[in-house]
C-alpha cells in the first residue's frame, strides 16, 4: 500500500453510532453484492470504505441513501429527530433526515451557474411553496435572501467564492466536485457521504480536497463516510477504514492496522506486505 507520511494526527472521537448498519445483504438475482455487512460510522468521524473495483463500496452507499433496498438487514440513524430507520426510505426522505451524498460520477446542472446549482439543494430545506413564491409573499421572498446568503457562504467554504456565477460545465473537473460537496452541504446534512471525490483529480486538487473533508468534519461538525481509491488521502483523513471484498467486510480498524492487515494486502494490494507497505526510508 502505497502511501507516505501524508497520515491523520489522531484526535479522540465520541463513540456514539450515528449511523449504523447491521446484517445488510443485497442481492440481484443470483449476484451477491453485499454479505452480511456490519457497518458503524461514530458522530464525529471520518470513515473511509475501500476495496477493489465490484467489492461492493457504492452498493452500500446506494442501500445507505435509499437507491438500492436491501433484502435483509437493518439502517438506522442517530440524528436529532432520534433514531429512524432509513432502510427502505426514498432517497430524498433519507436527505431530509440528515444524510447528504456526492456521486462517483458528477450530478451536476452543467446550464446553472455555480450558485444556482448550490441554491437548488438549499431551497429544499425551505417550506415557501410554489404559490408563495410565484406571489412574492414577505415569508417566501425571506426565505429567497435566506437561501442565497446560505448558497454564497458555502461556495465561499469550499473555496469557490470566486466562481459563483461561473456555469457549472465551464468549471474544471476538480471545481465541480467541489461545488458537488458544496450542494450536498446545503440540504444542512449530519452525515455526508462522499463516492470517490478524488476520481480525476490532479495532486494538487487532492491535498486540497484533503483539507476540505477535514475541514468539513472539524468545522461544521458533520460525520463523514468516505468511498475513496487514493490511499494516501485516505490514510491523511480517515479516522477508521473498513475494507469490502466481494461484498463482505474483511478488515476494520484505524489506518495502520488496516495498512497492514495480511487480508488487505492479499486481496486488495496484490501485493506482499514488504511490497505494499512503504518502509522508513519512503516516510
Amino acid at each position: 500500500m502505497s502511501t507516505t507520511s501524508m497520515t491523520k494526527e489522531t484526535t479522540p472521537q465520541t463513540t456514539d453510532a450515528v449511523v449504523t448498519a447491521r446484517g445488510l445483504t443485497l442481492r440481484f438475482g443470483g449476484l451477491v453484492c453485499l454479505n452480511d455487512v456490519d457497518l458503524t460510522l461514530n458522530r464525529g468521524e471520518i470513515l473511509a470504505v475501500i476495496g477493489p473495483n465490484g467489492a461492493g463500496k457504492t452498493s452500500l452507499f446506494n442501500s445507505l441513501t435509499g437507491v438500492y433496498v436491501p433484502q435483509e438487514g437493518r439502517i438506522t440513524l442517530s440524528a436529532d429527530g432520534g433514531e429512524q430507520n432509513l432502510l427502505g426510505r426514498k432517497p430524498h426522505v433519507v436527505n431530509r433526515l440528515g444524510v447528504a451524498r456526492t456521486f462517483q460520477n458528477i450530478r451536476l446542472f452543467g446550464a446553472l451557474t455555480a450558485l444556482e446549482n448550490v441554491k437548488i439543494a438549499a431551497e429544499t430545506r425551505q417550506k415557501s411553496g410554489p404559490v408563495g413564491i410565484m406571489l412574492g409573499m414577505p415569508w417566501a421572498r425571506r426565505n429567497e435572501r435566506a437561501s442565497d446568503r446560505r448558497s454564497h457562504e458555502l461556495l465561499d467554504f469550499v473555496g469557490m467564492a470566486d466562481k459563483l456565477n461561473e456555469l457549472a460545465a465551464s468549471l474544471s473537473y476538480g471545481d465541480q466536485r467541489r461545488l458537488e460537496i458544496a450542494r450536498a452541504l446545503a440540504t444542512d446534512p449530519q452525515v455526508l457521504l462522499l463516492d470517490e471525490p478524488a476520481a480525476g483529480t490532479n495532486p494538487t486538487e487532492k491535498l486540497e480536497l484533503a483539507e476540505l473533508i477535514k475541514h468539513i468534519n472539524r468545522e461544521l461538525g458533520i460525520s463523514v463516510l468516505l468511498i475513496e481509491h487514493d490511499m494516501r488521502l485516505v490514510m491523511s483523513v480517515a479516522d477508521r477504514v473498513t475494507v469490502l471484498n466481494f461484498g463482505k467486510v474483511i478488515a476494520s480498524g484505524t489506518p495502520a492496522e488496516v495498512q497492514h492487515n495480511p487480508a488487505v494486502v492479499e486481496a486488495y494490494l496484490g501485493a506482499s506486505d514488504e511490497e505494499a507497505v512503504p518502509g522508513e526510508e519512503d516516510k
